[in-house]
């Protein structure tokens, strides 16, 4: 279990650094280390399940814990931005994200809220057939027949069953969460998308501040649609 110094975990990582010397380490997954959280350190550390790492080991082994749907014994596995954590025998249900801080929280949601989550088009491919591959931002990829999704669009997906019941451009006008950089955690909405003729990514002018295009996660039109820690409501 020991693989990362707890003083070198992540920034984004809510950890206590000077209580022990090691931590754990996510395995390679669907997210980068720097933006998920090992399993363990969920079921231990954030829902208080277990008071050491062989109990939340013996909890996750059970088969009872879920991410996305579908249960998972890999105690090192990579929880990352907009994953669902569920724990349907004690009617527990969460979503991991961004917090103002930007450090990485879980957010209670209701059961109902559990059976969906958001990811971003991060890039796209045409396979055979003449159909388009969209590869999401948590690693998975959904096959649709006509291209009427562009990169940086966020699909709201069924899970376990990854059918697209609705989408949100990235665009104008819209609500987006940053998700890198020094703005991490913050909600702005989009004034202006700059396209950039070099290797360079292109540049969001948002109300306030700018950032970069892979930085930026839409979430809703008017108002988020998916709850906040510690927010109530966009914009009180």
């Amino acid at each position: 279990m020991v693989h990362l110094k707890r003083l070198k975990a992540p920034g984004t990582w809510r950890i206590e650094r000077k209580v022990a010397k090691w931590t754990v380490k996510p395995s390679p997954g669907p997210h980068p280390v720097e933006k998920s959280i090992p399993l363990l350190l969920i079921v231990r550390d954030f829902l208080g399940l277990a008071d050491t790492g062989k109990e939340a080991r013996k909890i996750i082994s059970s088969r009872e814990v879920f991410v996305d749907g579908k249960a998972r014994r890999d105690y090192k596995y990579p929880c990352g931005l907009m994953d669902v954590i569920s724990i349907p025998k004690m009617e527990e249900y969460h979503r991991v994200l961004f917090d103002r801080r930007g450090l990485l929280q879980l957010t209670k949601i209701d059961e109902e809220r559990a059976k969906w989550k958001l990811c971003r088009i991060e890039n796209k491919t045409m396979v055979r057939g003449g159909k388009i591959q969209l590869n999401l931002h948590d690693g998975r990829n959904i096959v649709v027949e006509e291209n009427s999704y562009k990169t940086g669009d966020v699909l709201k997906i069924s899970l376990p069953e990854q059918e697209i019941i609705d989408s949100i451009p990235m665009d104008k006008g819209y609500l987006a969460m940053i998700i890198g950089g020094k703005h991490t955690g913050e909600i702005a909405e989009i004034e202006e998308i700059v396209k950039t003729n070099s290797p360079m990514p292109n540049v969001v002018n948002l109300k306030g501040f700018s950032t970069i295009k892979p930085y930026v996660f839409p979430i809703g039109k008017d108002k988020p649609i998916v709850e906040l820690p510690g927010v109530e409501e966009y914009g009180k």
